[in-house]
């Protein structure tokens, strides 16, 4: 299985970098890397790049498994 999910987020990330904004997941990942980078500015124990890098991560994940 967990093959099958790095398989499917490197077609999905590759897709994504192909299409760009025209792709559908382009948008909510982009939105879930704003707001972990929101979150990583205003909490003291993540900085803005771990908040960016976990935000787009987990929108990535709950595209590919709803």
């Amino acid at each position: 299985m967990s093959n099958d999910l790095l398989q499917d987020a490197k077609e999905e990330i590759v897709g994504m970098g192909k299409e760009g904004m025209a792709h559908p997941s382009t948008k909510p990942v982009l939105t879930g890397a704003a707001v972990g980078a929101a979150a990583g500015f205003f909490l003291p124990l993540l900085s803005v790049p771990v908040g960016l890098i976990a935000g787009a991560g987990f929108m990535l994940y709950k595209r590919l498994r709803p």
